[in-house]
C-alpha cells in the first residue's frame, strides 16, 4: 500500500491542513518512485519529453512499451484544493477548486464534493461541476434503504486538501480500502479521470470481458462501451458493467461502483491500483464496506435493485436455433426431443420466424399456423419464446404507428436515424422517452393477441448497425470524435452502432449508449407483465447495472470450442457479482461446429448454468441433443434429469436471490473467503452454499482435478468418494464422459423432485431430499413452492415455504398456501450415517422399506403430505 505523499497532512472530516510546500521538494524527489507506482500522465495521446515535461510531469523512459509508463506524474502534481466541508440535507459537501488549467480541454475549474453516508456499509461521494447540468444516470429501480446512524459505520473518511483527495478506511482495522491522493484527480467536459490505490490484487467485476474471474492487474486496460462482437480476449463485449470487488487478505471484502454509463476506461496496475477514465456525466461512487464478499453484492443490489423472480418454466431447458426456418422444422424438433425422452421446457424461434426480418410480423406462407404451433406446445406443457430486433422503416403498422408517436431516435439534424441490421435500413426506438414505452406495449399486445409467445429475446441492443452511425454518416463534433476515445473495437465510439449525436428524449446517445439495452429491458419487461398478466420472461445481450430487475442475459456468440467452455464458468459467475443471475452461454456454441464430446461436456456444464440454452448459428452441424450417439445421448439426457430433479432447490435460490439478493451460481471464494485456494478458483463454482459443481473442461479429460474445501462432501455420483476434510484439498476424481461431479456439502438439505419431460410435468411429481449429515449428525434446508408464475406471489403472501431440519429429519411449514397440497415426499437419501439403523420411523410408524448401504447412505422410500409437518427417525 502506497503511503501517504510527504509534506502533506492527511486529516478527518473537513479539517484541512494547509497547501504542500511543493518548493521544497526537487523535481528529483518528486519523480523518484517504483515503476510499477506510477500513473499514466498521457493517457490521451502518446507524449515525447518536452511535451510530458509541459504538462509538469515526470519522464523516464523504460525497456518496454506495454509495462509502466514513460511519462507519469509525480508526487503532489498541482490539482484542485478542497474548502471545507458543510453540513447539507444529504450529508456534507465542500467545493473544489483548480488554480491552474490541467492539460485537458474544456477543463472545469470548480466541482462541488458531496457524501453520503447512505448506510452502515455504503459510502456515496460524487462530483459534479456546479455550474452546468451534465448527463447523470437515474437507475430504474434500486431498494430503498433506511438511514443508518454513522456511529455505526464500517469507515472512516480522510481527506487531503492541496491537491485534493481522500481516503476511505475500514474502521474495524484501519485497512486502507481507497486512497486517491496516489494520482491526480481531473475533471473535464469529455474526460473524468481518479485513480486509487487498491488493497489487495484479487479482484473481479469490470465485465463484460472475456477474463478469468480475477483480472490481470499487469497493466492491463479494460473498456466499457456496449458492442456486438463475438466473446474473444481484449475487446469490449455485450455490457458495461463498472463494479468491482476487492477480495481482502483475511476474508473481508469491499467493491466499489461508478454510476457512468458514457464510455469508461479502467485501467489496472500491480502496485495494485486502479484508474477510473469517464469520457462525460459526472464522476458518482458508491463504496460498499461488506465485510464479507456476499455482503458487498447485496450492499451494490441495494443501489441497483434486487434480481426479477423468474418463472419456474424459465429454468427448465431452452432449444433454438438460427435456422428452424419453417413451423413444421421447428414442431419436428421439438417432437424429436419428446420422442428421445429429453426434457425441454421451451422452444424458441430466430429471426427466422419474422415476415422479411420485420419484428411483430410472421412470415405468411413458412409461419402462416404460428399461432397454432405456439397453442400445441401449450397443450403439451411447454413454452415458446421468439426474438425482436429493431424496426424496418417502410409500410407496415408498427414503423407507421411509431412514426405518428415519434418514438424513433433521431440525428442530429432532427430526422428518424438510420442504420443497418437484419432487415436491412433500420430505425431505432428510443426506449428513454415514455410513448416509445407506451408504443412498445401496443406492438407486444397486438402482436400477442395472435401468437400467445411466453417471453421475448431482445437482441441486437447494443445497438448494433452493421454501418458506421447511420447510413448517411455523422457529423464532425467532439461527440463523435472526443478528445479521447477509450480503446474500443473499431477504433471509434460510433463503430457497429448508431452516431453519437443522434438524439434520445434523455440525452445524446454518447451519454446513453450503454444504457439502451437497460432501457429495453425495462421496457420490455412491462409490456409483457401488462400484456400477459404474468411473471415475465426476458431474455437481453446488452446489459448495464440493474438490467437483473427485469431480465436475464446471455453471453452472446460463443465459438464451439473447449476454451469458450471454460471461459462461460468465469462470464457466468461474473454476472452473478453484477445481480443478474439468470444468466448462461449458448450450450455447445453458437459459431462453427461441435463435436459430440464437447457438446456432451457442454450439456454437463450448461445443466448448472442458471439459465440453460442450446442456440446454434445458421451454418452449423445440427447440435441438438438426439442428433448424437446413443452414449453422448444418454449422458446428456442424465445431465438433464439431474438438472431437472434439483429445479425445487434452484427455485429457492432464486427465490432468496430476489428477496435478499443472493448469488445463485457462487464463487467459491464468496462460501469460503477466508481459504486461500478459493480465491482464484473458476473452474468450479456453487450452487447457492451447498452443491460443488466440478465439471470436465479439457478434450479427452477422463479425470479431473478438484479441489474440494474444507468440510465433508458427499458425492451425488459416487458415495465412496466422500471427501471428509477439514483444511480443504483437491481430489483426482473420476469423470467419465456420462459423469458431472457433484457433491454436496455437509449440514445441508437439497429438496428435489422426480424429473419429467417438462417443469409442468415434474412438479406435479413426488419430492424427496438428500440430506447431508454434518459430522456432529445436523443438516438445514428449506423450499419456496407458488404456482411458478404468477407476478409478486412473495409480496403478496401467496407461497408455500418449508424449513427442514435434521437432526432427525423434520418438515416445518412456515407458511401455506396450498401449493403444495396433493405433493409428496417420496424419499429420503441421507448422507453420513455412521451405521446401520435399527429401525427407520416415519411420523412415528416403522418404515420396512429403506436400505443402507456402507457408503454412509440410508434411502427410505415414503409417500408423506408436503403439506403437513412429518418427522423421519432412525434409531443405530
Amino acid at each position: 500500500m502506497p503511503a501517504k505523499p510527504q509534506n502533506n497532512s492527511v486529516e478527518t472530516r473537513g479539517v484541512h491542513p494547509k497547501s504542500s510546500q511543493e518548493t521544497d521538494i526537487s523535481r528529483d524527489d518528486k519523480c523518484t518512485m517504483a515503476p510499477e507506482s506510477r500513473f499514466d500522465c498521457a493517457r490521451d495521446r502518446l507524449l515525447g519529453q518536452r511535451e510530458c515535461e509541459e504538462r509538469g510531469c515526470c519522464y523516464a523512459p523504460l525497456n518496454n512499451f506495454d509495462g509502466p509508463p514513460w511519462c507519469f506524474y509525480p508526487s503532489l502534481y498541482p490539482g484542485y484544493k478542497m474548502g471545507p466541508l458543510t453540513p447539507t440535507t444529504r450529508g456534507q459537501a465542500a467545493t473544489l477548486t483548480r488554480a491552474t488549467p490541467s492539460h485537458l480541454p474544456r477543463d472545469i475549474s470548480t466541482l462541488q464534493l458531496e457524501v453520503i453516508e447512505e448506510t452502515a456499509g455504503c459510502l456515496h461521494l460524487t462530483l459534479k461541476d456546479p455550474s452546468s447540468q451534465r448527463y447523470e444516470v437515474k437507475l430504474p429501480a434500486g431498494v430503498p434503504q433506511s438511514k443508518t446512524d454513522t456511529q455505526d459505520a464500517l469507515y472512516t473518511t480522510e481527506y487531503q486538501s492541496d491537491p485534493f483527495g481522500f481516503i476511505v478506511r475500514r474502521k474495524s482495522n484501519g485497512r486502507v480500502i481507497m486512497n486517491t491522493t496516489v494520482a491526480p484527480l481531473l475533471f473535464a467536459d469529455q474526460y473524468l479521470q481518479l485513480s486509487t490505490a487498491l488493497a489487495s490484487s484479487l479482484v473481479s467485476g469490470l465485465g463484460e470481458h472475456y477474463t478469468s474471474l480475477l483480472l490481470d492487474l499487469n497493466w492491463t486496460s479494460l473498456t466499457l462501451w456496449n458492442r456486438d462482437i463475438a466473446p474473444h480476449a481484449d475487446v469490449n463485449l455485450y455490457g458495461s458493467h463498472p463494479f468491482y470487488i476487492v477480495q481482502e487478505e483475511d476474508g473481508l471484502a469491499h467493491g466499489v461502483f461508478l454510476l457512468n454509463s458514457n464510455a469508461i476506461e479502467v485501467i489496472l496496475q500491480p502496485t495494485p491500483a486502479l484508474t477510473w477514465v469517464a469520457i462525460g456525466g459526472v464522476l458518482d461512487l458508491y463504496v460498499f464496506l461488506g465485510p464479507d464478499p456476499q455482503s458487498v453484492i447485496r450492499q451494490y443490489l441495494q443501489v441497483i435493485g434486487y434480481p426479477m423472480m423468474p418463472p419456474y418454466w424459465s429454468l427448465g431447458f431452452h432449444l433454438c436455433r438460427w435456422g428452424y426456418t419453417t413451423t413444421i422444422t421447428t414442431r419436428h424438433v421439438a417432437q424429436r426431443m419428446h420422442n428421445a425422452k429429453f426434457p425441454m421446457d421451451v422452444q424458441w424461434n430466430d429471426l427466422d420466424y419474422a415476415d422479411k426480418r420485420r419484428v411483430f410480423t410472421f412470415d405468411p406462407w413458412r409461419f402462416g399456423d404460428l399461432p397454432e404451433m405456439v397453442e400445441e406446445f401449450h397443450k403439451r406443457g411447454m413454452k415458446y419464446i421468439l426474438i425482436l430486433q429493431h424496426h424496418p422503416p417502410g409500410t407496415y403498422s408498427p414503423f407507421d404507428d411509431g412514426l405518428k408517436r415519434d418514438v424513433f431516435i433521431k440525428n442530429a439534424t432532427g430526422r428518424i436515424l438510420i442504420g443497418k441490421v437484419w432487415p436491412g435500413p433500420t430505425a431505432f426506438p428510443d426506449f428513454t422517452n415514455p410513448e416509445t414505452r407506451c408504443w412498445w406495449e401496443d406492438c407486444i399486445r397486438d402482436f400477442y393477441s395472435k401468437v400467445p409467445v411466453d417471453g421475448l429475446w431482445i437482441d441486437m441492443n447494443e445497438p448494433a448497425s452493421f454501418v458506421q452511425g447511420s447510413v448517411e454518416g455523422c457529423p464532425d463534433s467532439d461527440l463523435e470524435n472526443p478528445p479521447y476515445t477509450p480503446r474500443v473495437v473499431g477504433g471509434q465510439l460510433n463503430s457497429g452502432t448508431i452516431c453519437m449525436s443522434a438524439q434520445q428524449k434523455l440525452s445524446t446517445h454518447y451519454n446513453l449508449h450503454n444504457i439502451y439495452g437497460l432501457t429495453e429491458a425495462y421496457a420490455t419487461h412491462s409490456a409483457l407483465m401488462k400484456v400477459r398478466g404474468k411473471r415475465p420472461f426476458v431474455l437481453s445481450r446488452s446489459s448495464f447495472p440493474g438490467i437483473g430487475h427485469f431480465s436475464g442475459v446471455w453471453t452472446g456468440d460463443v465459438r464451439s470450442d473447449w476454451e469458450q467452455l471454460r471461459y462461460s464458468i468465469p462470464a457466468v459467475l461474473q454476472f452473478s457479482l453484477f445481480g443478474v443471475p439468470l444468466v448462461g452461454a449458448d450450450i455447445c456454441g453458437f459459431g462453427g461446429n461441435t463435436t459430440e464430446e464437447l457438446c456432451v461436456r457442454w450439456m454437463q456444464l450448461g445443466a448448472f448454468y442458471p439459465f440453460m440454452r442450446n442456440h446454434n448459428d445458421k451454418p452449423n452441424a445440427p447440435q441438438e441433443p438426439y442428433v448424437f450417439g446413443q452414449k453422448a445421448q444418454a449422458a446428456m439426457r442424465s445431465a438433464l434429469n439431474l438438472r431437472y430433479s434439483l429445479l425445487p432447490f434452484l427455485y429457492t435460490l432464486f427465490h432468496h436471490a430476489h428477496t435478499s439478493a443472493d448469488t445463485v451460481a457462487r464463487p467459491l471464494f464468496m462460501e469460503f473467503p477466508t481459504d486461500p485456494n478459493c480465491q482464484t478458483i473458476d473452474r468450479q463454482f456453487l450452487w447457492g452454499s451447498s452443491l460443488l459443481i466440478s465439471p470436465v473442461l479439457e478434450q479427452g479429460a477422463v479425470e479431473l482435478a478438484a479441489y474440494l474445501p474444507p468440510g465433508i462432501w458427499y458425492s451425488l455420483h459416487n458415495v465412496s468418494f466422500t471427501s471428509i476434510n477439514f483444511k480443504g484439498q483437491y481430489l483426482l476424481l473420476p469423470a467419465p464422459l456420462d459423469t458431472i461431479n457433484i457433491h454436496v456439502r455437509d449440514g445441508h438439505i437439497i429438496p428435489q423432485q422426480e424429473p419429467a419431460l417438462t417443469t409442468a410435468a415434474s412438479r406435479r411429481n413426488p419430492f424427496f431430499l438428500t440430506v447431508a449429515l454434518s459430522e456432529g449428525g445436523w443438516a438445514w434446508g428449506d423450499l419456496f413452492w407458488d404456482d411458478g408464475d404468477s407476478l409478486e406471489t412473495f409480496e403478496m403472501r401467496n407461497y408455500c415455504y418449508v424449513i427442514f431440519i435434521a437432526g432427525q429429519v423434520v418438515s416445518d411449514p412456515l407458511r401455506l398456501n396450498g401449493a403444495l397440497d396433493g405433493l409428496v415426499l417420496g424419499g429420503l437419501q441421507v448422507f453420513g450415517v455412521p451405521s446401520p439403523p435399527l429401525y427407520v420411523l416415519a411420523n412415528g410408524d416403522k418404515v420396512r422399506d429403506f436400505t443402507y448401504r456402507s457408503d454412509t447412505k440410508v434411502m427410505t422410500s415414503l409417500a408423506l403430505p408436503m403439506s403437513t409437518v412429518f418427522t423421519v427417525q432412525w434409531a443405530l
